[in-house]
């Protein structure tokens, strides 16, 4: 009879050991743990969750400097298309608080929000969330330490264009109300928003940028089912029926003499300057919004500034160095 033959990793199965042993040489070797390095945490707020209406997204968050004197305040508004983004990450934050001034970073309720409780136009709940916002940090003066004279507004997006929406709009408030925040003011001393989208009209902004597909949402065009080009062709052709609410939303159709400073930042190409009819990759945040207003502000003689890759220079290189200068000057 022939011995039978049993394959090693058989009987490795069989028998429960190892297949094969392994020598010292052949042993894996152990990589040694590298710890990464902590990443640094922001400054907490000092005060969060601050409410300054009823719904749940109507708080802010407050970053206190420290100072004996009344503190100059950047007043942050978070982009996202008025349909997401938090108050959470604020840019600049550290050097602020580094050069003596508070801030505070607030959240407001979305346009989402505003189509679901059937607000017409839907912005009007994140605008004015801003003004609202802006008369409760004024009324929190005195405890929170803050010169209700120094305030300027900054955020990227969506937050500049309620940043210059505030730059433009008249002083909204009602000196007569018993409501002590709505006596406020909501002027700013200046504004310093980035990316921002500083028209609304349809048709003016097809001819600037033929390729533009945002702000129908904010007007009450946003649909399930159908596209943002679509959606903004739908703002387009109905035009006559919402200039009503473009010239009360909208910074472009707002610019008097009085206007406070303002200082626009944009990103792009510096191979491909902006100029009026082009159709660039991200039309929503293109320099042309803010050459086409600068034009306006000029005209009215509102102090204003712009800087974007390749473009002319300007006396501050951001919206935080402009507005850690403008907001110390005396």
């Amino acid at each position: 009879m022939k011995p039978l033959f049993i394959p090693l990793t058989l009987c490795a199965l069989i028998l429960g050991t190892p297949a094969y042993s392994q020598s010292k040489s052949e042993a894996p070797v152990k990589k040694p743990t590298v710890k990464k390095a902590p990443v640094p945490a922001g400054p907490n707020p000092t005060i969060s969750n601050s409410p300054y209406g009823p719904h749940e997204r109507q708080v802010v968050d407050f970053y206190k400097a420290e100072s004996d004197a009344p503190t100059p305040l950047v007043f942050y508004i978070h982009g996202g298309g008025w349909m997401g983004g938090d108050k959470a990450k604020v840019s600049g934050l550290k050097d602020y608080l580094a050069e003596g001034i508070s801030v505070v970073s607030i959240n407001y309720r979305y346009v989402s929000q505003a189509i679901e409780a059937g607000i017409e136009p839907p912005v009007k709940w994140s605008l004015e969330d801003a003004a609202r916002a802006l008369q409760f940090v004024r009324s929190k003066a005195d405890e929170w330490n803050i010169d209700p004279k120094r305030i300027g507004a900054t955020g990227g997006s969506a937050g500049g264009a309620s940043t210059c929406w505030l730059c433009t709009h008249d002083d909204m408030a009602d000196p007569n109300s018993a409501d002590p925040v709505a006596r406020e003011s909501t002027r700013l001393m200046c504004g310093a928003p980035s990316g921002a989208q500083t028209c609304f009209d349809p048709h003016l902004l097809r001819e600037w940028l033929p390729n533009m597909s945002y702000g129908g949402h904010a007007f009450g065009f946003r649909k399930d089912g159908i596209s943002r080009q679509e959606e903004f062709q739908a703002f387009y052709d109905n035009r006559d029926k919402v200039m009503p609410w473009v010239e009360e939303y909208s910074a472009y159709h707002l610019v008097t003499p009085d206007d406070s400073p303002i200082f626009l930042q944009y990103g792009g190409d510096p191979k491909l300057l902006p100029e009026k009819g082009q159709s660039p990759k991200d039309p929503t945040h293109s320099a042309v919004l803010g050459l086409l207003f600068q034009t306006k502000l000029n005209e009215a003689g509102v102090e204003n500034y712009i800087v974007y890759p390749g473009g002319p220079e300007a006396p501050w290189k951001s919206a935080t160095t402009f507005l850690i200068d403008r907001l110390k000057s005396e």
